[in-house]
């Protein structure tokens, strides 16, 4: 199996689970803060990242070889945590993915500066539809554009940032460092504002957030590493099966 084809098959999995991911963030957000959510789920996501260090055979220590590009990634995954449990939680699952697709859109625009990838012009074509298609949803002029759509906007650009750093810095990195960095981002960012906005928690949901946990980005870096972002980037659009479904099974949206 080439190197393509296990990244495709990988996100594909990766973006089946955070579909369901995504459920759990709609429910549990109607109730509580996006930041007293990615908390609990950052806290319950050090025993997981915890394994992978025992399981992890590879040389080396926790500090990464790319600082910069660590860094960056770790301030746009933070960034794109915030606004992504933000606007599942204000807007309905089907319209947040049509935003959210744009990400595949500015991975491949992105991958050209950082990457030095070829988009050849059928995939400038594809783009382009992309985009006006994330308009088409957007309706500006036919509706009010609310907060809501603002982060997702900012959720798919800081996605497709953060992706597509993983693809420049994958091989070299490993992949506990591309995971801990951002979860202690995140952890020591959320913890500060923590107090202000905590509501008490029942066993239910905060078991919810312990199998958010679970169904972290372990699989999408993984088929970053493996595959070009070009190939994996537009297996994304696979969520908007989940979406569909979930939407209209769980919460009565209509598209």
């Amino acid at each position: 199996m080439g190197s393509n084809t296990t990244g495709a098959l990988l996100a594909l999995l990766a973006f089946a689970i955070f579909a369901t991911h995504d459920v759990i963030v709609k429910i549990l957000g109607a109730n509580y803060s996006p930041i007293q959510i990615i908390f609990f789920s950052v806290l319950f996501g050090f025993p997981w990242v915890t394994l992978m260090l025992i399981r992890d055979a590879s040389s080396g220590n926790l500090r990464p070889r790319h600082p910069y590009w660590t860094a960056f990634r770790t301030l746009a995954t933070t960034l794109t945590g915030v606004s992504a449990f933000y606007v599942f939680s204000t807007l309905p699952l089907a319209q947040v993915y049509a935003i959210l697709f744009a990400t595949p859109l500015l991975i491949t625009i992105l991958a050209i500066p950082i990457l030095g990838e070829t988009v050849r012009i059928r995939r400038w074509v594809a783009i382009l539809v992309g985009l006006g298609g994330v308009l088409v949803v957007l309706k500006p002029g036919a509706q009010d554009l609310t907060l809501g759509h603002a982060a997702a906007l900012v959720a798919a650009f800081g996605s497709a940032f953060a992706s597509i750093i993983v693809r420049k810095i994958g091989k070299d990195e490993r992949s506990v460092v591309l995971l801990i960095f951002p979860m202690m981002s995140n952890f020591v960012v959320m913890g500060a504002l923590f107090g202000f906005v905590y509501k008490p928690m029942p066993i239910e949901h905060m078991g919810g957030i312990a199998l958010m946990a679970l169904l972290g980005s372990a699989l999408v870096i993984a088929a970053y590493k493996a595959g070009e972002a070009v190939i994996v980037a537009p297996m994304q659009y696979s969520q908007i099966i989940w979406a569909t479904l979930f939407g209209a099974l769980l919460f009565n949206e209509t598209i």
